[in-house]
């Protein structure tokens, strides 16, 4: 049970087939409890926090271990495989949405469907590609993070939550990035914003639903668009919400859209419903 203690995982829900929920970058599985409890009547809902956050057990940590997002997949792909998951409908936010890719990519059996919100295979502008942000704009996020970790938190958390209206979000987030692991949070940011995983779409046959909020300065509507268009089963659907957070920000949104999607069986990108 190596991976359930390591990961510190969750697992509650009354069904049978299992929804794997994983949280972004600087979170842990309580941005969920908005969510989850849609689903744990009909579901089995699993819950687990990413070394180095939340109550996972970060003595495991290395940089040599966990040097790509392929890492942190092959974490999922253990959790899974100690609880002998299969079936799954993976629901991953931000970072984690790409994680879910990787991991459906190594092991295409074990999911049945994907949902991804506020995904992104590269934040870097590249020529045509438009990531949200310049190679110099990232590096100078990454130095910022560096210097001053407890600074960017603060600084940072309310502008990617989006919603002004609501500061008590931006400043959840703001406290959930600074009870991080800071070593592993400042490592963790550097594999997030450097990796591009663009080749990597054309690869993934698992169902996806790609969610895109509005004014999401992590990962913008073209990010959203781009993603729909190399993933060759995917259906995008725009939410009205705000921000990069639409799990805490807008869950009843959130999860009328992951329960629309799950409603339709057959998914093709013909029949994909917003674009």
């Amino acid at each position: 049970m190596k991976a359930l203690k390591r990961n510190n995982v969750t697992v509650k829900g009354k069904g049978t087939q299992v929804m794997l929920f994983a949280h972004g970058y600087g979170c842990d599985q309580n941005m969920w409890r908005f969510v989850t409890p849609a689903f744990e009547e009909e579901y089995k809902v699993v819950l687990f926090d990413h070394v180095g956050f939340g109550k996972a057990d970060t003595s495991k940590y290395t940089q040599e271990r966990y040097s790509t997002l392929q890492s942190y997949a092959v974490d999922v792909l253990e959790i899974c495989d100690e609880l002998n998951l299969t079936d799954i409908i993976f629901v991953g936010h931000s970072v984690s949405a790409m994680i879910g890719v990787l991991a459906a990519i190594i092991e295409p059996d074990r999911f049945s469907k994907l949902v991804l919100i506020g995904p992104s295979p590269c934040y870097i502008n590249d020529g045509d590609y438009e990531g949200g942000f310049t190679r110099e704009g990232i590096n100078g996020l990454l130095e910022f993070l560096d210097s001053d970790y407890l600074g960017w938190s603060t600084t940072m958390a309310p502008v990617i939550m989006g919603n002004p209206q609501k500061p008590e979000l931006g400043q959840e987030l703001a406290q959930s990035f600074c009870s991080s692991n800071e070593e592993v949070a400042k490592d963790f940011a550097r594999i997030t914003f450097l990796s591009d995983n663009r080749d990597d779409l054309p690869n993934l046959r698992t169902d996806a639903l790609i969610l895109q909020c509005e004014e999401d300065v992590i990962a913008p509507k073209v990010v959203g668009e781009y993603m729909h268009r190399h993933l060759p089963n995917s259906q995008l659907v725009y939410l009205k919400a705000t921000g990069h957070c639409p799990n805490l920000s807008a869950p009843e949104e959130t999860i009328a859209a992951i329960q629309q999607f799950l409603g339709r069986p057959q998914l093709v990108r013909e029949e994909a419903g917003s674009v």
